[in-house]
């Protein structure tokens, strides 16, 4: 029996919109009193209630700089999550993808299945290989963006120029230049979240002489796609992922001779993916047709199908923990991979063969790399360079390598902030910040820059498993966050010192026990030899720790609250007693929507499958 009396449908009707507050003295944001103090109690306002229904969040403006997987990522969940967001992404470059619009040398590809790497609500049917070309990738992000109507707050060729939070005011002052024009001009946030990756700032050889070289130089992220490389003296430096992807596609242009100057010792594993191709009877990682037809036709197959790549995947995180029987079986499987695959050219193997367990540096399966290198008019130099000269590059046994092109395959300043200001609280500078070590929580902030979130920052990158679902988590994350500033009435919201001190130590911790600690040259680890490019953890274990904010490792500073004011009534988020839906007259019933009806079902939970599988972190 209902407890509230039958009324005429006129009636009901016409008053579902709620009277005015009879209060007149509210600022109708953060319920902070204006009155006298009431004559029963002379020590606090009277509190006035904020004229607003309770969903109403407060209207903020978020920044977003990059638009590449995490940018997008951005621009997709904002809107869909919250509302009252007004939100602009600033992107450089001319196109949307981040470092796969940046990056166009020849053989530039995912290292991972394509099928990893990918939103996991926008699955792509259609990848042409195992390891999708760079631009399907970024065709990919640019398509999902268009669909998912991200790409309306794109600002193409805008390129942020300093960030300054000004505590006055409780908000970013972010200074874009419009490349196309040369204005500058200045945009102001609440949020200001960077989403720019780590692979967008080249780090080039520094090599002596390196300037006086006077043929054609080129870094594989800024690459001269109108160069022609025929009969042409060739050397590349480098042999991390770019390189390996490099050097086979060199090889085979017509009249090229490559002299490849190779100084670290590296693992270049059996293909990732490769027991699951053998399984489907496949030889080559181009994807047949009449695959990617069965994939499109068969929505139940394709799952399975991808399923069986993520738990491959995550499958394998033992083999980056010293001592486990994987990585153990691990180096001797690659071991003799890589012995079998240059039987023909034993002194390459002994060259490049580690000490180091797989994992140490980035593992690279590099399809043709060791074949490449076997090559008639391929030179594997091991001889450290000793500088670089106008005609080519000069090696420690004195040789001379003449050349027409130098190709720079040296990777990406990771760890490095941004290359332009960000300004704290305090005055300091993020790259002050970070002069030592680049520190943060959970990779996602950095104490003494209030509502300041990173994609991809400090410690993000996975060392098992799959990044896109590290990018999704830490937006995910992210929009909770943006969340709670809006309906608080969150003034500025920083991360407080000590957690950030605890996660380094966590992460210092964790790292002493795996394979990335040994003896080997990595962009995970900094000039301390501090691994500060990798999560502490597997790609499961991030989602994990990231699903449920802890709120009570931030500071707060709420609005109306401003130095040496009252403190606010922090309850003040409930608003008027009304719910939005009751303002508009609709959706009255909501809570029995199918997609909001929470159904228990019937029976012993803990017996479930569901049961053992579901997170509880939230």
């Amino acid at each position: 029996m209902s407890a509230v009396p039958s009324l005429p449908e006129s009636l009901t009707t016409a008053n579902g919109v709620p009277p005015p507050l009879t209060s007149p003295q509210t600022n109708g944001i953060n319920g902070h009193a204006t009155s006298k103090p009431s004559a029963n109690n002379t020590s606090a306002p009277t509190f006035q209630l904020h004229d607003a229904p309770i969903e109403n969040f407060r209207p903020i403006r978020v920044i977003v700089i990059g638009a590449g997987y995490s940018g997008v990522y951005c621009g997709i969940r904002l809107p869909e999550r919250l509302r009252n967001v007004s939100l602009a992404i600033y992107e450089k470059n001319a196109g949307i993808g981040g470092t796969w619009w940046e990056n166009r040398y020849p053989g530039c590809a995912c290292d991972i299945p394509s099928h990893s790497y990918q939103y996991s609500f926008e699955p792509n049917r259609d990848w042409s290989s195992l390891y999708a070309p760079a631009r399907e990738i970024q065709a990919y992000i640019e398509r999902t963006a268009r669909k998912y109507g991200a790409d309306r707050f794109v600002k193409l060729r805008h390129q942020v120029r300093e960030c300054r939070w000004d505590k006055g005011v409780g908000l970013w002052r972010v200074k874009v230049e419009d490349l196309a024009t040369g204005t500058v001009f200045e945009d102001r946030a609440e949020v200001l979240i960077g989403a720019r990756g780590n692979l967008n700032n080249p780090a080039w050889p520094e090599i002596e002489g390196f300037k006086s070289f006077e043929g054609e130089v080129m870094h594989s992220a800024r690459w001269n796609e109108d160069y022609d490389f025929q009969n042409k003296r060739i050397g590349v430096i480098g042999s991390g992922s770019s390189a390996i992807q490099i050097i086979p596609r060199l090889q085979k242009v017509a009249g090229t001779q490559l002299s490849c100057f190779i100084r670290s010792r590296t693992w270049i594993s059996p293909p990732f993916g490769q027991e699951m191709w053998d399984k489907l009877g496949l030889t080559s990682f181009i994807i047949p047709e009449d695959l990617k037809e069965k994939f499109k036709s068969d929505p139940e197959h394709y799952h399975k199908f991808r399923l069986a790549v993520e738990e491959d995947a995550n499958s394998i995180h033992a083999i980056t923990i010293r001592g486990t029987e994987m990585a153990i079986g691990a180096k001797k499987a690659f071991e003799e991979n890589m012995r079998a695959r240059l039987a023909s050219h034993p002194q390459i193997f002994d060259a490049l063969l580690p000490s180091f367990s797989p994992g140490c540096r980035r593992l690279t399966p590099g399809p043709g790399f060791l074949e490449a290198l076997t090559e008639p008019n391929v030179n594997f130099i091991t001889s450290p360079i000793a500088g670089i000269e106008p005609r080519g590059v000069r090696t420690q046994d004195g040789a001379l390598r003449e050349l027409d092109a130098l190709v720079c395959a040296t990777g990406f300043h990771v760890s490095a902030p941004p290359p332009f200001p960000v300004v704290g609280a305090e005055g300091r500078t993020l790259q002050d910040h970070w002069r030592r070590r680049a520190q943060s929580y959970l990779s996602i902030a950095a104490d003494g820059f209030p509502n300041h979130f990173m994609m991809l920052g400090p410690n993000s990158a996975i060392g098992s498993g799959s990044l896109t679902m590290m990018i999704e988590s830490t937006g995910d994350y992210i929009v909770k966050c943006v969340r709670k500033i809006q309906k608080d009435n969150i003034r500025s919201m920083a991360v407080r010192p000590r957690r950030v001190r605890d996660f380094v130590q966590y992460v210092d911790a964790y790292f002493e026990g795996t394979v990335f600690k040994e003896e080997c040259k990595s962009w995970y680890r900094n000039s301390e030899d501090q691994i500060t490019g990798l999560w502490p953890g597997s790609t499961l274990h991030c989602i994990e720790a990231l699903r449920s904010p802890r709120w009570e490792d931030w500071e707060y500073e709420y609005v109306g609250e401003e130095e040496g004011g009252e403190e606010v009534n922090r309850m003040a988020w409930l608003g008027d007693g009304w719910s939005v839906k009751q303002r508009e007259g609709k959706d009255l019933g909501f809570y029995l929507y199918p997609g909001f009806l929470d159904q228990p079902e019937a029976g012993k939970p803990e017996e479930r499958r569901e049961y053992k599988v579901r997170p509880f972190s939230y």
